[in-house]
C-alpha cells in the first residue's frame, strides 16, 4: 500500500476512533453517602427513612438494571474486549467502515473523585492488523499509526471523557457511591415500540443522563446526552440505542450500539464477539508505534 493510500488510512481511523470515542461505552448512577441510599456490596440499594415515590421508584428500575446486567459480575468486572465492524455516517450516509477491536480496563478511583476522574483506559484499534489506534488515557489521547503517535487534540478528549462519565454502563459500573448523585423516575414511556422506564440521573455538576429501560429484560435500551459547543453553545442532543444483548461471563452486555446527534445517525457498531475479565494488561495501552511500523519516509523503490 503507498504512503498515500496508508495516509487515508490513518484519517479513516481517527474518524473511526472520534465516533466510537464518543460512545461505547457505559453507565447508570451515583448516590450521595449522606442524603441519599448507600449500595451494598450486592449493588442493591439501601433506602433512607425518607423517600419520595418518585425516587423509590427510579432506585429500584436501577437495582433491577443491574441485577439483570450480571449483578456482582457486572459491578466487579475488570476489563472488556469487543470485536467487531464499525461503521461511519454523514448526513445518514455510509461514510466509512472498518474492523474494529476495543479493549477496555477499569482503573481505581476515589469515590469523591469518580465524576472528576476518568476511571478508565480504551484501545480503539481498527483493521485486521490492529496496525491503527486512538488510546484513550486517564488524562489524554493518542492516536497510533505506522508513521507514529499523535496527541488528539484536547476538545475531541474532552468530548469522550464527558461523553463516557455520563454514560449508562460507565455510572452503573464506576460512580455508584459517588457524593451528589441523584435519580428521579420520570415514568413509562415507548421506545421502539416496546415499553420502558425512564430515569433522570444528575450529578453534583447538574450533568443529566435519561436512560430508558426495558419493562420486561430490564436493560438499558436508550440513554439521552444533552450538552452544549464551548465555543459556539449551540446545544446537542445525543442519543445512544442499546440492543443485541449477549450473555458473557455472567455479564450481559449490548452487541449492537447506534448513535445519532441530533437526529442524524453517526456512528455504528456490529460486535461479533464481546469477552470480559481478561487479563488486559498496560502494553495494550502503550502510545509507542507498532514494532512492525514502516519507518517514516521510507519509500519502496519502483523497478
Amino acid at each position: 500500500m503507498g504512503d498515500g493510500a496508508k495516509g487515508q488510512g490513518a484519517a479513516k481511523s481517527r474518524s473511526f476512533a472520534r465516533f466510537a470515542a464518543q460512545d461505547d461505552c457505559v453507565i447508570l448512577l451515583a448516590l450521595m453517602l449522606w442524603a441519599a441510599p448507600v449500595f451494598a456490596q450486592s449493588g442493591k440499594v439501601i433506602l433512607p427513612l425518607t423517600i419520595t415515590e418518585s425516587d423509590k421508584k427510579a432506585r429500584q428500575v436501577i437495582d433491577d438494571a443491574i441485577a439483570a446486567l450480571g449483578g456482582d459480575k457486572f459491578l466487579n468486572m475488570e476489563d472488556r474486549i469487543e470485536t467487531g465492524r464499525a461503521y461511519s455516517f454523514y448526513n445518514e450516509t455510509l461514510s466509512g467502515l472498518t474492523i474494529a477491536k476495543i479493549y477496555t480496563r477499569y482503573m481505581a478511583v476515589a469515590p469523591n473523585q469518580t465524576g472528576e476522574l476518568l476511571g478508565v483506559r480504551e484501545r480503539q484499534a481498527f483493521g485486521k492488523a490492529e496496525d491503527y489506534a486512538t488510546i484513550f488515557l486517564e488524562d489524554a489521547a493518542t492516536d497510533v499509526t505506522w508513521r507514529g503517535a499523535k496527541a488528539v487534540p484536547k476538545d475531541q478528549f474532552d468530548r469522550y471523557k464527558d461523553s463516557t462519565l455520563r454514560g449508562i454502563f460507565y455510572i452503573l459500573r464506576m460512580r455508584l457511591n459517588e457524593p451528589g448523585m441523584t435519580f428521579e423516575s420520570r415514568g413509562a414511556d415507548v421506545v421502539d415500540h416496546l415499553p420502558v422506564d425512564v430515569v433522570d440521573i444528575t450529578d453534583s455538576e447538574n450533568r443529566v443522563t435519561t436512560v430508558y429501560f426495558h419493562q420486561s429484560t430490564k436493560l438499558p435500551m436508550q440513554q439521552k446526552l444533552t450538552w452544549r459547543d464551548p465555543k459556539t453553545h449551540d446545544r446537542t442532543d445525543e442519543i445512544t440505542r442499546y440492543a443485541r444483548y449477549r450473555e458473557s461471563n455472567g455479564i450481559q452486555w449490548p452487541q449492537e450500539v447506534t448513535r445519532e446527534r441530533n437526529g442524524e445517525k453517526i456512528f455504528q457498531l456490529f460486535a461479533d464477539s464481546v469477552v470480559f475479565d481478561q487479563g488486559v494488561t498496560d502494553d495494550k495501552f502503550d502510545t509507542s508505534p507498532p514494532v512492525s511500523a514502516k519507518p517514516e519516509g521510507t519509500k519502496k523503490k519502483r523497478k
